[in-house]
């Protein structure tokens, strides 16, 4: 396999769940837990990148490496661009974003996005998958994709799209069965090389009303690829109760 790293953004800041990035996991703090997950992948490094000393101790204490960051970035995306352009990395290295709040993240999943990269040679690539209910169709926290025929994103919306004229006129309690609507999971995988070039990028207007960053790329005309997997991966650490959630899973190991 095209060998590739992982980078594991981790703000200490958060609004519903303070030090997030520390919570305890079964006696590990929660970056912990996704860096060793993530190691189950075939990435040949695993790297987290913070903005704060507590988050660099606690990785130090497990053996995990870590870098600090500025604490300004405006995307998860941008503070990447800072840790690659500080490693010894060529332009052509595949790195994949794994958020600091998956403990429970798939490293199949890892590995196939890197994979998707490599064998596409696009710029970036994401994940989707399928969905059933037209209350996620509709709703705006929701983020839906349409890919063209190859898998690459045409678009990334909160709005419901595709939409189904017809059948919505009609019924907008059930999506037509061949509907092609995909949810959007914010996992992300890029060249080095790009990610350079992501930081130069201006915000574009479709990213600032819609409140999605990979529209950015999508604007400057850059290609995202998708890979499309069958069911949504783990969920990922928002709230108190998710974190009982995971810690339940942990403890039940």
């Amino acid at each position: 396999m095209t060998p590739f790293s992982v980078v594991i953004p981790a703000r200490m800041a958060s609004s519903r769940l303070p030090g997030k990035p520390l919570a305890d996991i079964g006696g590990k703090p929660m970056v912990v837990r996704v860096a060793e997950q993530a190691a189950k992948s075939a990435a040949g490094q695993v790297l987290v990148a913070t903005d704060h000393p507590d988050i660099l101790t606690a990785c130090a204490r497990y053996g995990i490496q870590a870098v600090m960051t500025r604490p300004d970035h405006a995307s998860g995306t941008d503070r990447l661009a800072e840790v690659v352009a500080a490693q010894p990395w060529d332009d052509g290295r595949i790195v994949v974003n794994v958020q600091g709040d998956e403990p429970l993240i798939d490293p199949a999943l890892i590995n196939r996005l890197a994979r998707l990269m490599a064998d596409s040679g696009v710029p970036m690539a994401t994940v989707a998958h399928p969905f059933h209910a037209a209350a996620d169709m509709f709703n705006p926290n929701v983020v839906k994709v349409v890919l063209d025929h190859v898998g690459r994103a045409l678009y990334f919306s909160r709005a419901p799209i595709p939409y189904a004229r017809d059948a919505f006129a009609h019924d907008t309690n059930a999506l037509p069965p061949d509907l092609p609507v995909l949810r959007h999971i914010g996992m992300y995988a890029y060249q080095a090389g790009f990610l350079k070039t992501y930081s130069s990028l201006a915000p574009a207007p479709l990213e600032t009303f819609e409140a999605l960053e990979q529209l950015r790329v999508l604007w400057h005309g850059h290609a995202i690829m998708v890979a499309t997997v069958d069911e949504a991966p783990a969920a990922g650490v928002d709230t108190p109760e998710d974190l009982e959630r995971v810690r339940a899973i942990f403890a039940g190991a």
